[in-house]
């Protein structure tokens, strides 16, 4: 039986996830701990097995204004809790970073894609990769997830806010693009296996398919017993539109498939299926 704590509490990752090993509770003890005040430090690490780090801030529309509080949760946090996890004796530390290390909003991000990321929010998480990667040794694994976007019931983010615009309007603009995307639950798989295996590194998992916006928009409506009309008749209009907004909805963003191929097995939902179950 493998323990292993979570830090950082309420998180949707962190919670979908210890609900994941539920289902197996003979074979996980899983501890959650809120990282908010100075508590957390006067928890005992020792005897886990190993530790997910969830707790991070995420992006904010004022970035400039919190980027201090980036650095200070996103790394330094992080750092602290990597640190206090070594000097415990626990063997598997995985921290969740982001896509956004890379910086790019666009295109196809493959093995040689560099890591450049221009936001507070991709440095603090790319700087804690950096500090975090450097306490790993032979008696001290380190694993970095670096997901695309996460959906699935009770998300926050982008997919809800496109949720909400699939079911409020009758028409929808037709255009072909490519996401990557991960549904909880095959994050949450991943991330058992993961710690199952001790695998150390880094890792990108991602859907076994990529995700086209209006595809999903037509899916999320089919969900509600709505039909949504695609047109090709706005496409003129929408290059009108803030180019970052409009990259986030309608550009191509993916990780390169052989990126993702580790361990397949960690797909237990696919994409129609996965838009089903979050809009039940």
């Amino acid at each position: 039986m493998k323990r292993i704590l979570i830090t950082g509490a309420n998180s949707y990752i962190g919670t979908s996830f210890e609900k994941w090993l539920r289902k197996d509770s003979d074979k996980y003890i899983v501890d959650t701990i809120d990282m908010i005040g100075d508590d957390w430090r006067k928890k005992s690490f020792a005897g886990y097995d190993a530790i997910l780090h969830v707790a991070g801030i995420v992006h904010q529309k004022k970035e400039h204004k919190i980027k201090d509080l980036y650095y200070k949760v996103n790394r330094d946090l992080a750092y602290e809790t990597a640190k206090k996890a070594k000097e415990a004796g626990v063997k598997h530390f995985v921290f969740l970073s982001s896509m956004s290390v890379y910086g790019i909003e666009e295109g196809v991000i493959d093995e040689t894609t560099p890591v450049r990321p221009k936001s507070a929010y991709g440095k603090s998480k790319a700087e804690a990769e950096e500090l975090i990667g450097g306490l790993e040794d032979e008696f001290f694994t380190v694993s970095i997830i670096r997901p695309p976007m996460v959906y699935g019931k009770g998300c926050k983010g982008n997919y809800p806010r496109l949720a909400r615009l699939a079911l409020g309007v009758p028409i929808f603009p037709e255009m072909d693009n490519k996401r990557s995307m991960i549904y909880i639950d095959n994050l949450s798989e991943f991330v058992k296996l993961l710690i199952d295996n001790g695998s150390g590194g880094l890792f990108c998992p991602q859907n076994a398919e990529y995700v086209n916006t209006c595809e999903m928009v037509k899916l999320i409506s089919k969900a509600h017993g709505k039909n949504i009309i695609m047109t090709k008749l706005f496409n003129p209009f929408l290059k009108l539109i803030n180019a970052s907004v409009l990259n986030k909805v309608f550009g191509d963003l993916v990780y390169d498939m052989r990126m993702s191929r580790y361990m397949a097995n960690y797909i237990v939902c696919n994409f129609g299926e996965s838009i089903k179950k979050t809009e039940g």
